[in-house]
């Protein structure tokens, strides 16, 4: 049987060995001899050597709680955190004040009245009375581990001496604590209550759990530890265990000290993450540590009452507990309405336990939407009209949605981020029309703790006129007319390859018209126009609307029968807008350039050249070369395509040839930029298929070779017509 010293205050052992005598020997110092540092005391705690009572002491407005710590433990004029990692303690004062860092194996006990700091280190533990500052130092022999830490309650700390349970503190010494079975092993002891410690061990090869009287020193009455179970909470009433995880119901019990009555509190769902037991008068205090971090449904720190069996909320979430001297509950958790921080739970009889914050992060529970990075104004003309927005959330783990909006059209755009590692949503936008658009970010929190953020704005998206863009989407838009007459506007997307998306019927009737051609920006507004000439030789402006429609036509004139070819859409002249010109039947080329007016869009016409009866096929490409201006493509009879690299004045280079076997097109299309890449592109049109040449800059070579497109096989056809 373990020996008990003849007086509880005797710093004498009985007669042993000089070796076993140092081993116990304790001392007791002042706070300024202590290696583990100094810790400065609030105004409001008793003087050293004072006997006045000092009870917890709350700030009127919470104190600072460090971000990223959790409570370790808690006393009655302070409280102990440890770090994420486990390596660093700090502990602080209720009533605010300078707080002091420690060692990882650094705790907090407290009696009712009073706070002590423990410090296990490899050779020693060390008691420190936070009251007087005083100091008790107890040796240990790691070497031969005959006097071994094993825990610390209240106002003291335990060791091991062989098969001897020691108990020290700093007013009554060294005493032996009675009634630990013999041959017990792997002891542990833990606080429990003010008057009583928890002391688990093992005996017979069964884990066993016991109360240990600190007033009369002895171990009471023990019992078999459940298997899987973990003893979580002690009361001045009640013993509280828990098992359970992942793939199992968690599972509750809850031991009546008096009667030994074993009752179980319902908890519905697996466990997920660590499970916290706690005990507060009359309720037991339940919920998953890590439901911050993932959602569980035990996240919810829930309290249950024993007699009555009726449950209240009290935190959204914990993710660290720890009893205080006093009887109250400190928890690190939060709240929605209240946010991050420590929080103390007090019993009130059988009434919903009170819970008020006393030390705050800083931080919201709730998800938060703390900024964003969305310019006023995009320039769709950069980046290929893509830009990047990115919001601020309050912490990671969510699952974000964007959602831009047109404000003329509604045309609607949808992404979704899910950011797990990093507090921040990135989303890559594909600008389309002008003009003004508002987001909506919506930010739906893992946890499913508080509800989604939400974050509203706008911004404009800014673009110059595109020479083939007619619903201000900055895609070119291809006019194809059936052999019914029937004009559509496909408008065409890029990914792989060049495709018509979709087809707008624009309306019947353009049978009587033997030439259409898009012009570009003739007119002076912001997108591009068309013209068409009847059989009767007018010349019609079809101006467009922004809608991928048109204004009613306005009559440009005769006479424009003299043309079998008409070409627009390139700015040959140098003043940013776009001109037209015709090829006459004696192989005359003229220039009608455009002038920015609705009313009379062209200039009177000047001859730029002569000789050019030798093609069949002209388009005004715009600047496929790198030239100063717009450029002209012509195609001989041979099928030779050449290249007239515009000079900015109207006239041209001499021409260069680009590469043959372009016979089989019935129609050459200068679509205006189609792959996004700030250079014009060449489409081609024939039986056979359709095809993108992709503009290069380089007057070397200014296209690159034929890619597959898909323009005319959606709506049927045929198409007799495309420009």
């Amino acid at each position: 049987m373990a020996r008990q010293c003849s007086g509880r205050n005797s710093n004498v052992l009985h007669a042993r060995t000089t070796r076993r005598r140092l081993v116990v020997a304790v001392t007791t110092v002042l706070a300024v001899t202590l290696g583990a540092g100094a810790l400065a005391v609030p105004a409001n705690a008793a003087p050293a050597g004072s006997a006045a009572a000092v009870t917890a002491v709350t700030a009127d407005a919470p104190i600072p709680f460090p971000k990223g710590q959790k409570l370790a433990d808690a006393g009655v004029k302070g409280f102990l955190t440890r770090s994420a990692d486990g390596l660093q303690t700090r502990f602080a004062w209720y009533a605010g004040g300078t707080a002091a860092g420690y060692g990882s194996r650094t705790y907090l006990r407290s009696t009712r009245t009073n706070d002590f700091l423990v410090f296990a280190e490899h050779y020693k533990v060390t008691l420190r009375d936070l009251t007087t500052m005083a100091i008790r130092e107890v040796p240990l022999d790691p070497l031969t581990n005959t006097s071994a830490y094993v825990g610390s309650a209240a106002d003291a700390v335990f060791t091991t001496d062989g098969t001897d349970l020691l108990k020290h503190t700093i007013a009554g010494g060294t005493g032996y604590v009675a009634g630990l079975p013999t041959g017990a092993t792997a002891v542990t002891i833990q606080p429990g209550t003010p008057d009583d410690a928890l002391v688990q061990f093992t005996a017979d090869g069964v884990r066993k759990w016991a109360l240990l009287d600190l007033t009369t020193d002895t171990v009471g009455k023990s019992f078999d530890l459940p298997a899987g179970a973990t003893i979580s909470a002690v009361s001045a009433t009640h013993v509280a265990w828990a098992r359970g995880d992942a793939n199992t119901r968690a599972a509750v019990f809850v031991m009546d000290r008096a009667t030994e009555a074993v009752q179980e509190v319902p908890v519905p769902q697996p466990v997920q993450g660590e499970f916290l037991v706690r005990l507060v008068g009359g309720w037991v205090v339940y919920g998953a540590g890590g439901a911050f971090e993932d959602y569980t449904p035990l996240g919810p720190v829930t309290a249950y009452h024993l007699a009555t069996k009726t449950t209240a909320k009290l935190l959204d979430h914990m993710t660290s507990a720890a009893a205080a001297g006093d009887g109250s509950l400190y928890v690190r958790g939060g709240s929605v309405e209240q946010g991050e921080g420590m929080y103390r739970v007090t019993a009130t009889g059988d009434d919903t336990p009170a819970v008020t914050l006393v030390a705050s992060t800083g931080e919201p529970t709730a998800l938060q939407i703390t900024g964003d990075d969305v310019p006023a104004k995009v320039d769709l003309d950069r980046n290929g009209g893509k830009a990047t927005f990115s919001w601020t959330l309050s912490r990671p783990g969510a699952n974000v949605q964007l959602r831009v909006w047109h404000t003329r059209t509604g045309a609607d755009f949808r992404a979704y981020d899910y950011p797990r590692d990093t507090a921040k949503a990135t989303f890559e936008w594909q600008g389309s029309y002008n003009g003004d658009y508002t987001w909506e970010l919506t930010a739906q929190p893992d946890n499913y703790i508080g509800p989604p953020a939400v974050a509203t704005g706008s911004f404009t998206a800014t673009r110059t006129p595109k020479p083939h863009d007619f619903d201000d989407d900055g895609a070119p838009d291809v006019f194809l007319r059936d052999t019914s007459g029937r004009l559509w506007r496909a408008n065409t997307t890029y990914g792989e390859q060049l495709k018509a998306y979709t087809h707008q019927l624009i309306g019947p009737g353009w049978q009587i018209y033997d030439r259409i051609e898009v012009t570009g920006d003739v007119a002076g507004s912001p997108v591009a126009d068309l013209v068409s000439r009847d059989k009767a030789g007018v010349l019609w402006l079809h101006q467009g609307d922004g809608r991928g429609g048109f204004a009613p036509r306005v009559g440009l004139g005769g006479g424009w029968q003299v043309y079998q070819q008409l070409a627009g859409g390139s700015d040959l002249t140098g003043d940013g807008r776009a001109d037209l010109v015709g090829l006459d039947k004696a192989g005359d080329l003229w220039l009608h350039k455009g002038t920015g007016s609705a009313t009379t869009p062209f200039a009177p016409r000047k001859k730029i050249g002569y000789g050019w009866g030798i093609y069949n096929q002209l388009a005004a490409v715009g600047n496929v070369a790198g030239g100063p201006a717009g450029d002209l493509v012509a195609r001989d009879t041979a099928g030779v395509l050449w290249l007239y690299l515009g000079k900015g004045d109207g006239t041209f280079a001499a021409r260069t040839r680009i590469s043959g076997g372009w016979g089989p097109y019935q129609h050459l299309v200068g679509v205006g930029d189609a792959n996004r890449d700030g250079r014009p592109d060449l489409v081609g049109v024939g039986a056979q298929g359709q095809y993108l040449y992709r503009g290069t800059g380089d007057w070397k070579t200014p296209l690159l070779g034929p890619q597959a497109a898909t323009l005319t096989n959606v709506y049927g056809g045929p198409y007799d017509s495309v420009a």
